[in-house]
């Protein structure tokens, strides 16, 4: 430390000299800091009692006869005094404590301080108080950037490490592997929400320039907060703007309106539609899951459903009829005859949406009910089933599906 007031008098507030004084009440100081910590700061008091009163306590207690030496010297601390101050935010920054309660906690010792010291002043004492006013706003901003500065490079290499120890497990865990290929800094969950995503586009990313880019990367952001804020840790996700695919770790499998909400929320979050498939599963059947939900998605897509959230249940028939085969070809094959008149596809298409109504599909459709039943009439002729006739129902479904699955 640097003495630059060698031969000045002592600060001195009501009668006493402020440096002595605050070493005298150090010790009696330090308790109240940390009893005011750990009712007013929330993390503090979930640390381990024997941490606050000792690691803890001695950083409020270094920091406390530091000052003092400032006010003794009114000079400014050596860069070596906040060593201690550097290697406690490193660790508090490894235990996972916020760094804002880091910072509140400094400013809470800083304002006991500053009324300790400054009880009982005087209208005389005001040159005094102001000077040590000043070295008391001159130390904490010191404090602050050096803590901050610790505090932030030990975050940084953490968050380096843990993204590469998520990305690791991610991978094995996509690839089936077995968990003595996990990486040694990341643990399986019991249980994962295997989710595929397909993600809409955002009006922000038709935009020329640069916004694309940053509209896209704030769209995968927003879905992997709601996710993180949903699994309560960082999800494994490797998404893009189209989608991708999550792993969201639990403990017990969550009810399916729960996901479907998350989901919801997801959308909103990004604005953008999402379509997903999930399920819930053990590590070692992700690879198949994954495989499933991307199917499933596909196919969501591919036959124009609304977006959400969708399981294996509730896309059962067209996931079967997906399948390749002689009978899928043979069933689109049914409807070949009416390929060349596109508005009778599209008036059994709709016609079936509607649920049979003549009526709501003319509305649709934007034509008299009247035509509707001329065209209805027009594809029983050519395909030789009839909508009308619940016995053909099934195979005109079925044939519908066919088609969307391998294309017109």
């Amino acid at each position: 430390m640097t003495d630059h007031n060698e031969g000045t008098p002592p600060l001195r507030i009501a009668g006493r000299p402020v440096a002595g004084y605050l070493r005298a009440r150090v010790p009696s100081l330090t308790r109240r800091v940390v009893d005011r910590l750990r009712a007013d700061l929330p993390v503090y008091a979930e640390l381990p009692a024997e941490e606050v009163t000792g690691d803890i306590a001695d950083i409020v207690q270094h920091n406390l006869r530091l000052f003092a030496d400032v006010l003794e010297r009114r000079a400014e601390a050596d860069d070596h005094r906040f060593a201690v101050q550097r290697d406690s935010a490193a660790q508090r920054a490894e235990e996972g404590v916020p760094l804002d309660a880091i910072l509140s906690a400094y400013l809470l010792g800083a304002e006991m301080g500053w009324n300790e010291i400054s009880a009982g002043a005087e209208p005389s004492d005001l040159a005094d108080l102001q000077e040590t006013l000043a070295h008391l706003l001159a130390f904490q901003r010191r404090l602050v950037s050096e803590v901050s500065a610790a505090y932030l490079e030990t975050s940084q290499v953490l968050d380096v490490q843990q993204h590469r120890d998520r990305h690791s497990l991610m991978a094995a865990l996509l690839a089936g592997d077995p968990p003595p290929s996990y990486p040694a800094g990341a643990r399986p969950s019991p249980l994962y929400v295997v989710m595929t995503l397909a993600l809409g586009r955002h009006p922000d990313e038709s935009r020329p320039g640069s916004r694309t880019r940053v509209a896209a990367r704030r769209k995968i952001r927003r879905v992997q907060s709601t996710f993180d804020h949903f699994a309560g840790e960082p999800a494994l996700t490797a998404l893009d703007g189209s989608g991708g695919t999550a792993l969201l770790p639990v403990g017990v499998p969550p009810a399916w309106e729960d996901l479907c909400a998350l989901v919801a929320r997801a959308a909103r979050a990004a604005d953008v539609p999402v379509t997903a498939a999930a399920s819930v599963v053990e590590p070692g059947a992700v690879p198949a899951a994954v495989a499933q939900n991307t199917e499933i998605v596909e196919l969501v897509t591919r036959t124009g459903r609304t977006p959400g959230l969708y399981r294996l249940s509730d896309v059962l028939l067209d996931y079967q009829l997906s399948r390749p085969g002689e009978a899928l070809t043979a069933l689109a094959c049914l409807l070949r005859p009416l390929e060349p008149k596109p508005e009778l596809l599209q008036t059994l298409e709709t016609y079936l949406q509607q649920d049979l109504d003549r009526r709501r599909t003319a509305t649709a459709l934007h034509v008299h009910p009247n035509t509707v039943d001329y065209r209805i009439r027009r594809i029983t002729q050519l395909i030789g089933l009839s909508p009308a006739r619940a016995a053909d129902l099934p195979r005109i479904n079925a044939a519908l599906i066919a088609r969307r699955s391998i294309g017109p």
